[in-house]
């Protein structure tokens, strides 16, 4: 178990959940063109209020779920090498070929994984997106400790974002910085950053990949 994941004293988090507004979220959900298709992977669990704001917009939805059947820990437990990218791959949906993916929700995910770990997963996406594609995600950052397990991510009807998983016991963070996480996430590449109300960093990545160039999307 990595170590970023081991017990620590802060207990059980009782807590009822917050709502929190996420601007980079929403504004990626509003530059959805409804007349253009999108392809969107999603690497948590489905949820009803998501899939109901996605399917405002022509919108194709990947999910990978990869808190649950064991993926984190089958990415953080592999070692780095043909394993580990092979794993990448393969916890991803089947490819649809000539559908490139445009737009990612990486949730809190990243904050589980090793840095060896999200940059094979962020790579394998990239070679299954098209350039200029956007991934979200939400990074422990005031806060010592976090979750044990990846939060559910839902969106409200006042247009916050709220965590649905239930209390768990709590884990060091690792905090990661922009540094970090801009060398550990394949071929994407930080566009913007905030930090929320609620201590975590809000993070919206771009594909670039190399010889081609990027069209704006939001």
């Amino acid at each position: 178990m990595l170590a970023l994941l081991r017990q620590s004293g802060a207990g059980v988090s009782r807590e009822a959940p917050a709502a929190f507004h996420a601007p980079l979220f929403h504004g990626l959900i509003d530059g959805l063109d409804a007349d253009e298709r999108h392809v969107v992977l999603d690497l948590g669990t489905a949820s009803t209020p998501m899939l109901a704001l996605l399917g405002q917009s022509r919108c194709r939805v990947e999910i990978a779920d990869l808190a649950h059947f064991g993926g984190v820990d089958r990415l953080n437990s592999t070692e780095a090498g043909p394993e580990l990218v092979d794993a990448g791959e393969s916890l991803l949906p089947r490819r649809c070929p000539g559908d490139a993916i445009d737009i990612v929700f990486c949730w809190d995910l990243p904050n589980y994984l090793s840095l060896d770990a999200l940059s094979v997963l962020m790579r394998a996406i990239g070679e299954r997106a098209e350039n200029g594609a956007l991934a979200h995600a939400l990074i422990a950052y005031a806060d010592r400790d976090m979750k044990a397990f990846p939060g559910r991510f839902v969106p409200t009807a006042d247009g916050e974002l709220i965590d649905r998983s239930g209390a768990t016991d709590a884990v060091e963070a690792p905090r990661y910085s922009p540094e970090e996480l801009g060398n550990s996430i394949g071929g994407f590449v930080i566009e913007r950053a905030r930090l929320l109300s609620n201590g975590m960093q809000e993070f919206l990545f771009r594909l670039e990949k190399p010889g081609t160039e990027a069209s704006a999307r939001c």
